[in-house]
Formats: structure tokens, sequence, C-alpha cells
């Protein structure tokens, strides 16, 4: 297993791998085989930034049956992934707050396992998707739940500047498929599951989205949400944790 963090480094944004209590700078982005410069900072959260550089994040709905219960008026599973996408401006880091737009009465947290491919993929199946991911990071599908109720599709109701916290680490040599997630607003526990819970698992879901369109290195895909999403408000904090991952915080503010 190993983590790959982005961080502010000597008014820079730069790559690197954690080891002990430091971080070794890479001259690229982890999935695009770099070296390392020979620079190391002390590692310390304050210098996080989001885990990310996708040209696309490209996230599924109802992938867990409790949150299509709780979710829909029925509780049928979908035949196929429901899959949609965040523009790339949606992402911030652990250290940025989440905005709380003028004008939206309710919006939501959801906490989701989320992989990095790391090559160029078309087509592939179960094992191409397996081999052509680089690592996992955590993502919060922040939603604006009337919006999204109100649309036809789900873009503007999920596609906010912000609404697509993502991190703190990029992790290698894990096995996604069966792994503990959590979210706590407030330090309270709102939403606890398995990814083995899953319906369609994370290599399924890669294969599936690579049919509709190419996925590219750096390029995100986050595979639902299990039960218990709920809204926040201005001044509340979200905590996400993914075992073997980490722990995705981030703060509420008002626009």
């Amino acid at each position: 297993m190993k983590k790959y963090v982005r961080v502010k480094y000597n008014n820079n944004i730069v790559w690197g791998a954690i080891e002990g209590d430091s971080v070794v700078v890479l001259d690229a982005a982890p999935w695009k085989n770099p070296s390392e410069t020979g620079e190391r900072i002390e590692f310390n959260e304050e210098i996080l930034m989001a885990s990310a550089e996708p040209t696309k994040i490209v996230l599924i709905g109802l992938n867990y049956r409790d949150h299509i219960k709780e979710s829909q008026s029925a509780d049928d599973v979908p035949k196929e992934p429901v899959i949609f996408m965040k523009p790339t401006t949606a992402i911030i880091g652990p250290n940025d707050e989440i905005p709380y737009p003028p004008g939206l009465d309710r919006v939501d947290y959801e906490g989701e396992l989320a992989c990095v491919i790391g090559e160029r993929i078309h087509d592939v199946d179960e094992d191409g998707a397996r081999n052509a991911i680089f690592g996992y990071t955590i993502l919060n599908d922040v939603t604006a739940r009337k919006l999204q109720k109100k649309d036809v599709q789900w873009t503007r109701g999920k596609g906010f500047d912000g609404f697509a916290p993502v991190g703190p680490y990029i992790v290698t040599g894990i096995d996604p498929l069966d792994l503990k997630i959590e979210t706590y607003l407030n330090e309270e526990l709102r939403q606890s599951a398995r990814t083995s819970l899953q319906i369609w698992n994370v290599y399924q879901l890669v294969s599936f989205i690579s049919k509709v369109m190419t996925l590219l290195p750096g390029d995100i895909v986050s595979t639902g949400t299990p039960k218990g999403v709920g809204s926040f408000k201005p001044g509340d904090t979200v905590r996400i944790e993914i075992e073997n991952i980490g722990t995705l915080e981030n703060r509420v503010r008002k626009l």
C-alpha cells in the first residue's frame, strides 16, 4: 500500500509520496511514472490539496439497495448503472470549505469511494478496468437535492463549484471490494456501510463507463453512496472515513 498526495510547497502545488512523516516530492502526477526530485517535505495535513487532476469526474447514482429505498418512491434496482458527471471546477480539497450557494434550501452530503484511472482506456472488460485503476480516494458527492429532483437530469444540482471534495490521498495496493465507509455530520454518524454492498463493484463500473466514453489518466470514477444521506447547513462539518484510505473532512461555508 502506498499513499500519494498533492500539496502546497514553495508557492507551488506538487505531487508527492508519503514516506513516514515526510512527503517525497515527485516531478509529475503519480500515474505518469514520475521520478523523485530529491526534495522532502515534512508532512502536515494543512498543506494537503485535492488529490485530483482529472479531465472529468464520472459518478454513479443508485448503487446501494438501501439508498435506493430511501431516495426513490420504489425500490427497483436499475438494470444498468446510472452515470452522470461533475465539472472539474467542482473539485476542492481537504482543507477547503464546501460552499453553500445563496438561494438553495437543501444541500446534502454523499460519502463515496472513488477510483483514479491510471491509463487511457476504451471499451475494456472487468480485468482491463482492474488493471487500469491507479488507486483509490474519497469523494463527497455534494448535492443540491431539490434542484436534482426538479430537473430532468442532475447536472445543475450536483455541478456547483466546490461540490466535489476529494482526498486526502490516492492509495494504491488495496482491495476496494469490501471497505468500510462512514460519514459523520458534526461528529454524529450518518452513513455506515461496506463497499461489498454495492450493486456494481468498481471494476464493473469502470468497464461499463469505458464502453460509453474514453477514460483518461487522472480521471475520477466515484462509485455511489450508501443510505443515510442528509442535509447540512453553513457552519457544519462533514467527515467521511474509508477503511485503508483515510479521512476527508470539510466545513460548510455560506456564500
